[in-house]
């Protein structure tokens, strides 16, 4: 296994006083921190006693540990700190697995199935290994691993990960970006309050941990990040910024693409590779609505993707067509200055209430974090767990369920009392809003959104309106909705997602016999494990189709998986010698047919949910249904009979 960098293995000798540490602790995780007092102690018993941690979702961060409880607590915490101090920040011998395995038990507030072992003793990395190597890497020959030269299209956060791994690998490559540095999504989108919508704790690099300011950080936090990884990979000479891919080629006789892409000025650069890293994301490609009269309107109009900061909206009437995570997001920041909030509302989403979500990390967690030994690393894990299978089983279908309408299960329809218990409490003093906004759909048919409260409260305020009558037009003063009334507005802002089911849109992928990748998915996106596609050798897909995610996990988590896999692809073809590999179709449809049968088990799958996780047949052709082990699992190594492995041209062959 590769080693991390030190400086993620590590945390901070402690020389504050006792004051500082117990105001420090004032902060602290309980759970987190009993873990953390195993390792600081020698002592399992801190988790064997009768203080322990629920596993309710939506309970406190706390697990329900009550407030007398986590006073004890934190005085043992205090006096561990102060003696693991005054020995020179000395640690005893590291518990055995057994323990760890106990503390993951202890998190999780159940007995974790024992088929999870692997998976998350992997991902906690206790030993500072690294879960997303594979270990084939390190048998290519040295003197083959130049034979290759891979092309990464997308310089997000995929595509840094990809020119990470490969340079960690020494394979050759390019990373060819549109824009004019790093960041994919992060750069692109600048709404006012665009932010992350999973912890920033899970949504980082496994190798790249990071001192978050807040919980859910916003957007110029996230693109320093991202900056910052690039230069600390030290990947930024290996990208071509300004370069927009259009079309790409495989050649058969010699195994190998060829890319081709414009820069701002128009002219044609070409690139050769034996193999292709799409890394271009699912939602990068605004999508406005069909709506007539769109060129009639008189004022500034723009995408919440595209937003155009040089229009001041103080006093200004302002609608807002559509309801998603961006508008959830930008409309709250700009209410306030506006002269008049009108919502366009198709459908309403299901609110996720997290009261952290807008708040910072205090300072004394932020030095919990830096100082004391596996806190971090437990805290993360924390994290991880309770987004990981989260609330899978409670938006999966029960087989004898039949009200698939505004439920698909028992658990399901708990979780819908749940949440419109959350929306009445909130809109209490406002009845004429909690019809609007309590959807006629089950929980996570859709994509629900992280909130404080922050959404609803903004609905309720004096300039602001929900309209939920269908718009009929654009006029040249507003929108007219179907009732015939006409809304008079002076801005225009659409937040109305994306071109989601177009993956890897607009380039021109032309495969094996020259077949161009959209026309042969004909508006229905299929691969292979989200990665590889019958007919187009060496393209490997990065958050590629079902590869998304609803109520579990983080994204960077599958990126990561996908990009072991594709390094064990890669690993393959150098060791034994193959020129490409192409999946084959009886494993692929196979694959597909299974992930359809998941998915039409889950909430999102409900026949009358309409989303953008479907396509215009009703397909699921994003989301991912079933465990994260699962993925896991499945993309730790390929299997070489999954795929046609191609040999080298002949002329190569005679020359070896």
């Amino acid at each position: 296994m590769v080693k991390l960098a030190d400086k993620f293995d590590t945390w901070e000798p402690i020389d504050a006083d006792d004051a500082a540490i117990a105001k420090a602790l004032e902060h602290a995780n309980i759970p987190a921190l009993m873990a953390a007092l195993v390792h600081i102690t020698g002592d399992p018993g801190v988790i064997r006693g009768s203080i322990r941690p629920s596993s309710d979702f939506f309970g406190d961060a706390h697990g329900g540990i009550g407030e007398a409880e986590q006073a004890k607590v934190r005085a043992d915490a205090l006096e561990a700190l102060k003696a693991y101090r005054d020995r020179g920040c000395t640690l005893p011998s590291d518990p055995e697995n057994a323990v760890v395995r106990e503390i993951m038990d202890f998190l999780a507030g159940q007995p974790l199935p024992a088929d999870y072992e692997d998976f998350l003793m992997s991902e906690l990395s206790m030993g500072g290994e690294d879960p997303y190597w594979p270990p084939e890497v390190d048998r290519i020959p040295a003197d083959r691993r130049h034979e290759a030269h891979v092309l990464v299209i997308g310089a997000g956060m995929s595509g840094l990960l990809a020119g990470y791994r490969l340079k960690q690998a020494a394979i050759p490559f390019t990373i060819i970006e549109k824009n004019e540095d790093v960041g994919g999504t992060w750069l692109e989108n600048t709404y006012p309050g665009c932010r992350v919508d999973s912890p920033n704790h899970t949504y980082s690099y496994s190798f790249a941990p990071n001192d978050w300011p807040q919980h859910y950080s916003p957007q110029p936090v996230l693109l320093d990040y991202f900056r910052r990884c690039a230069e600390e990979m030290d990947i930024r000479d290996h990208i071509r910024f300004g370069i927009e891919v259009d079309r790409a080629d495989y050649d058969e006789t010699s195994a190998t693409w060829s890319v081709s892409g414009r820069n701002a000025q128009g002219v044609v650069e070409s690139f050769a590779g034996n193999a292709i890293i799409c890394a271009v994301g699912q939602l990068n490609r605004p999508r406005l609505p069909d709506i007539p009269g769109q060129e009639k309107f008189a004022g500034p109009s723009w995408h919440s993707a595209r937003w155009e900061h040089e229009h001041d909206l103080k006093g200004k009437r302002i609608a807002v067509i559509g309801t998603g995570a961006s508008a959830f997001q930008f409309v709250p920041r700009i209410a306030p200055d506006a002269s008049e909030v009108v919502i366009f509302q198709k459908s309403p989403p299901w609110v996720s209430p997290r009261e952290e979500y807008y708040q910072d990390i205090p300072k004394g967690k932020h030095w919990l974090l830096n100082h004391v030994p596996y806190y971090a690393k437990w805290y993360r894990f924390l994290m991880f767990w309770r987004t990981a299978e989260g609330l899978l089983e409670h938006v999966r279908k029960d087989p004898d369920w039949n009200d698939t309408d505004l439920a698909v299960g028992r658990s399901n329809a708990e979780l819908r009392t749940l949440l419109e218990g959350y929306i009445t409490e909130v809109l209490a003093d406002r009845p004429d809003l909690i019809a609007t906004q309590i959807p006629d759909y089950p929980p996570a048919g859709k994509r629900m959104l992280v909130d404080d409260g922050t959404w609803l409260r903004t609905l309720k305020r004096d300039n602001v309106t929900v309209i939920t009558e269908g718009i009929a037009e654009i006029t040249e003063c507003g929108l007219k909705t179907a009732d015939g009334l006409e809304h008079e507005v002076d801005v225009i802002v659409y937040g109305t997602g994306f071109h989601a089911s177009r993956i890897a849109w607009p380039i021109e992928f032309h495969g094996v016999a020259g077949v161009e990748l959209q026309q042969q998915w004909s508006g229905d996106p299929k691969a292979y494990l989200g990665i590889t596609v019958p007919g187009f050798p060496n393209l490997f897909l990065m958050y590629g189709p079902n590869t998304n995610i609803v109520v579990n996990g983080s994204i960077i988590f599958f990126s990561e998986c996908e990009m072991r896999y594709i390094l064990g692809c890669l690993a393959l073809l150098l060791e034994q010698g193959y020129a490409a590999m192409d999946c084959r179709q009886d494993v692929h449809d196979a694959y597909i047919d299974r992930i359809d049968a998941g998915n039409a088990n889950m909430a999102w799958g409900a026949p009358k949910v309409i989303s953008w996780y479907k396509n215009e047949q009703g397909r699921v052709t994003q989301n991912w249904p079933f465990t994260l082990k699962e993925f896991w699992e499945l993309t730790r190594r390929p299997d070489p009979s999954d795929y046609h492995l191609i040999p080298p041209p002949q002329p190569a062959r005679k020359r070896a």
